[in-house]
């Protein structure tokens, strides 16, 4: 079974292009082999998607690469048919070009259609980590050290080796400070999106400045690690009003999670290594739609329920991880804010 790439929605990017209202993503390294995620991508091609969201640190993207490289010479896609984006990680800060050369050599794809900055400062932490673990070189977001990685992907821009540039886990706050900043502006932001996590205001913040949102975790991400989970989190998938929804339409809930994000206007960008569920999640953009009452009803559905915590970045004299993400209106700690 498969899906034809080209009855999949499209969105436009602030600069014209086209692009699938739904992509792929990569990261299960902590649950996942990268032969099994690469294995999944290549099922993926096969049945129809042209969007790929791959990040340097999910250690996957060298195998992905391969699994590109076999699509390209079989014919089963060509190159400017897919749409691969991928993420400098905080390490490479300082390196931009060097990690991006890094990753389009790892992907075989010559360019890269979409480079974000995965995080807004460079606090590294070591793959597999626990919750607890804490770099002591960690800092708070700096206005100028965030510029200078933008303007070496601005360069990269320049030098034909990234097509767009992309914005990652910002807030209001943080994006205040930036966005007159940039020579050339991001085409889209990637954010923990999902129905008991709406992020409402900043959703409508991007969408106002012509910044795609870009939906990671749509499904409630279930199978997140384990270091992100706390006995108060909610899952999604469970809330009655949202399960009633999934049984009026015949569908597990997933399917509903993706058609309210599309539906919304949001790229959600779901990920498996099961042929029948990736597949299934492609499909739901070319099914039956979900009425407004039932648009309406989800929106009812936030919670503030952030999942992705990011305890592992948090800086020495930092509180909690409500530092990282500025919910009193302002940044923490910012040396350099404005």
């Amino acid at each position: 079974m498969s899906v034809d790439a080209s009855k999949v929605p499209q969105i436009t990017l602030s600069t014209g292009q086209k692009i699938p209202c739904i992509g792929m993503g990569t990261f299960g390294s902590d649950r996942f082999t990268a032969e099994e995620v690469s294995n999944a991508v290549a099922g993926a091609i096969r049945i129809g998607y042209r969007m790929f969201d791959c990040a340097s640190c999910y250690g996957n993207e060298d195998q992905i690469g391969e699994v590109f490289t076999n699509a390209f010479n079989e014919g089963a896609v060509k190159r400017e048919e897919l749409f691969i984006m991928t993420k400098v990680w905080n390490d490479m800060h300082r390196k931009v070009e060097e990690a991006a050369k890094k990753s389009i050599a790892d992907l075989k794809c010559d360019y890269i259609d979409l480079y974000f900055i995965h995080w807004p400062f460079p606090n590294y932490h070591a793959p597999g980590c626990d919750v607890d673990s804490r770099n002591p070189d960690s800092k708070p977001f700096s206005v100028a050290e965030f510029m200078d990685t933008y303007r070496q992907i601005e360069a990269l821009v320049d030098k034909g080796l990234v097509k767009n540039i992309g914005i990652s886990n910002m807030t209001i706050p943080k994006l205040e400070q930036v966005i007159d900043q940039f020579r050339i502006k991001p085409v889209a932001c990637e954010l923990e999106l999902h129905p008991c996590f709406q992020q409402q205001e900043l959703f409508d913040y991007l969408v106002a400045h012509n910044i795609q949102p870009i939906g990671f975790m749509p499904l409630g991400s279930p199978q997140r690690p384990e270091r992100d989970m706390l006995a108060e989190d909610i899952a999604d998938m469970q809330v009655p009003e949202f399960k009633a929804i999934a049984e009026a339409h015949g569908v597990h809930p997933a399917i509903i999670a993706l058609k309210w994000a599309v539906q919304r206007g949001q790229i959600p960008i779901p990920f498996s290594i099961h042929e029948m569920e990736y597949t299934s999640n492609l499909e739901s953009t070319v099914t039956e739609p979900l009425t407004d009452e039932e648009m309406a009803k989800i929106a009812t559905l936030e919670k503030n329920n952030r999942l992705v915590k990011g305890q592992v970045f948090l800086w020495p004299g930092a509180t909690d991880w409500h530092d990282l993400w500025d919910e009193n209106g302002t940044i923490t700690d910012c040396p350099d804010a404005k």
